[in-house]
């Protein structure tokens, strides 16, 4: 979860002294790897599930953590995260075998049960998924950021590193997203059950670098983030989002490189865990500081395992999708383990308990056939695989051994799951649990589904009768639906209007309802022009914009229809363009109104329509036509 009593690195003396305690940790951190203090004889999973928190009313996000978690203080396994709409809880690590998992599984439900007993009082629900459908951008300004030291600290310290004036978010799947935002508070938008797991010291360059190998086909058949704002973009969105979140570069003219702070790596693990912590130290300066009173090397003399808080801290500001933990036994010795980020969090506790038992039946699968990896792909083709999967999920189609060409489904089930339960064999895991969450699998594989898949097939087929934000909020509610009775999600049906008996747009931002993809005119197109546009794409309103896109009027088919009618000959000669004839006066209100506020500024204006302006640049319109359509749907449902 993260070190919390931390600060931003406020001046040079405070810098100097945190990375000479940074040096100190990675001296300590060496001295106890060549001298063998760490525990070797266990190997063990723990996970921590990331959530979302919405409204039970209108499925848009809650953000109502500070005051559930004042309502649990008295479960310390549950946490806040980066922003006001999520919660965070630790699983007990286990020793992997027997029934850890269906172990696991049972945890996690009876915690997830325990939390929305209490979010029931505040009238929310939890949803577990990479990326929540009905999530706006506006709902990652500043204000929803969790008020904690850690959080501003680490948020005003990435912003300091930021070249450019803006975080660019630039994703094209199906759709296409390409905004800009004023803070990394974008990142709160992802949510993942990351699962952990313990090695020994000397097989962690092997296992770590399995784990690389298996980003990819683990990520595409776990694949459960496509819809970013209402867009299709990638199955796996929250690779892109998590990266250009946090992504303080900027083009330039010259091509030198400069490293992101969420990234796949690089290249093999060769040596040593030491490489990656030695390597994120060299490449990112340390953000946030720690209130350090151990000195580590003092310690390691007194025979003492320190805890190495300043390397942690550090650790906790790089973003590797597969990350290095240093942790201390409940018997005293120090440990390491593999993080997976890569796990997105659903559709279900079953679907993440199967991710989970399947990662970590191939890692050790894969360990006792191939051990050294290295031999068998080349890491450009890893990397480039991992790619591919954060795009297109299950129906990617990867470069495998031998430079073979394979679907992800075809490699699940031919490859993996037979290396899967050989891995989960060798650890004495129960046959029931093999059988069970290795099934899960398989039955994705078969089928062809995952999360991703079905949020765009029921997204898209839903598009087809209603509005995004009715279509967004139908399929969150029926997620929620599905994920309460834990069916895995290759058992689900496409979300249908039905599953949602109680849809409310009027206090909707006009942002979550407007039309984006506009038709406009310049003030010196021809009128012939605007006239054909009219006809061609059926429009009530044509906005007149400049080259900058700051709205300065708007034409209707009535302005035309009535210029056109004039007897007055002299002022019919006059009409050559859309200057001519545009009102310089149109009706517009701010992206942040409500719909509420725009029909009644519609009704009092007269109009059909309302043009939707930031800061003078037009962002979307609203008209007759999008509230009738709206009084439509809820009169179906009354």
């Amino acid at each position: 979860m993260g070190e919390q009593r931390v600060s931003k690195l406020s001046n040079k003396k405070a810098m100097q002294r945190f990375m000479k305690s940074l040096l100190n940790d990675t001296k300590a951190l060496e001295y106890m790897l060549e001298n063998d203090w760490f525990e070797s004889d266990k190997k063990r999973l723990g996970a921590e599930q990331e959530m979302v928190l919405v409204n039970a009313d209108n499925l848009k996000p809650a953000t109502i953590a500070t005051k559930v978690l004042k309502k649990m203080k008295d479960y310390p396994w549950v946490e806040t995260e980066l922003a006001r709409f999520n919660l965070e809880t630790n699983l007990t690590p286990r020793e992997i075998k027997g029934t850890c998992f269906s172990q696991l599984h049972k945890e996690n439900r009876e915690k997830l049960n325990i939390i929305q007993d209490h979010l029931d009082e505040f009238n929310a629900k939890i949803v577990l998924t990479g990326i929540l459908p009905t999530m706006r951008k506006h709902h990652l300004s500043m204000e929803n950021l969790t008020p904690k030291k850690r959080y501003f600290a680490l948020m005003q310290a990435i912003n300091e590193q930021l070249i450019g004036n803006a975080y660019e978010l630039r994703i094209v799947g199906i759709d296409e997203l390409i905004v800009k935002h004023d803070s990394p508070l974008l990142e709160a938008v992802n949510t993942s059950f990351q699962v952990h797991l313990q090695v020994a010291p000397k097989d962690f360059v092997n296992y770590y670098n399995i784990a690389q190998t298996l980003a990819a086909p683990c990520m595409a058949i776990a694949s459960n983030s496509p819809i970013v704002f209402g867009k299709r973009l990638w199955h796996e969105s929250r690779i892109a989002m998590f990266q250009q979140s946090l992504d303080t570069r900027s083009s330039h003219e010259h091509m030198r490189e400069r490293s992101p702070r969420v990234s796949f790596g690089v290249d093999w693990l060769k040596e040593s865990i030491m490489e990656i912590y030695t390597e994120d130290i060299a490449r990112f300066r340390p953000l946030i500081d720690s209130d350090i009173e151990e000195d580590s090397l003092r310690m390691i003399k007194k025979g003492k395992v320190p805890k190495l808080r300043a390397l942690q801290v550090h650790n906790s500001t790089v973003y590797r999708w597969n990350r290095p933990c240093y942790g201390i036994s409940e018997n005293g010795k120090p440990h390491l383990r593999i993080e997976n980020r890569v796990l997105p969090s659903g559709p279900t506790v079953n679907d993440e308990v199967a991710n989970a038992a399947f990662w970590i039946g191939c890692m050790e699968g894969m360990f006792d056939k191939y051990k050294d990896i290295r031999n068998h792909i080349s890491f450009i083709d890893v990397r480039d695989n991992f790619g591919k999967a954060a795009r297109f999920g299950n129906d990617s189609t990867f470069t495998w051994f031998k430079n073979k060409k394979i679907n992800a489904c075809d490699l699940v089930l031919k490859e993996l799951i037979p290396l899967a339960r050989k891995g989960l064999e060798i650890y004495n895991v129960s046959k029931r649990d093999i059988d069970k969450y290795l099934n899960t699998i398989s039955k994705r594989a078969e089928g062809h589904v995952n999360g991703a898949r079905w949020q765009l097939r029921s997204y898209t087929n839903l598009l087809e009768k209603t509005n995004s934000d009715e279509a967004l909020s139908v399929m969150t509610q029926a997620i929620i639906t599905k994920q309460n009775t834990d069916r895995p999600v290759h058992t689900w049906k496409l979300a249908g209007l039905n599953d949602l008996s109680d849809y409310r747009p009027m206090g909707l931002k006009v942002e979550e309802l407007m039309t984006t993809d506009l038709f406009t005119v310049n003030k010196d197109d021809i009128l012939d022009f605007v006239i054909d546009l009219i006809k061609w794409k059926d429009l009530s309103i044509i906005p007149v914009e400049n080259t900058k896109g700051k709205l300065i009027g708007v034409v209707t088919p009535e302005r035309i229809f009535d210029i056109k009618s004039k007897r007055n000959k002299k002022e019919k000669k006059k009409i050559t363009s859309v200057s001519d004839i545009m009102n310089k006066k149109p009706v517009v209100i701010d992206h942040d109104a409500t719909v509420l506020e725009a029909m009644k500024m519609m009704q009092k204006k007269k109009s059909s329509y309302v043009l939707v302006v930031q800061k003078e640049e037009l962002v979307g319109l609203l008209t007759e036509r999008d509230f009738a359509q709206i009084s439509g749907r809820l009169m179906e449902r009354m």
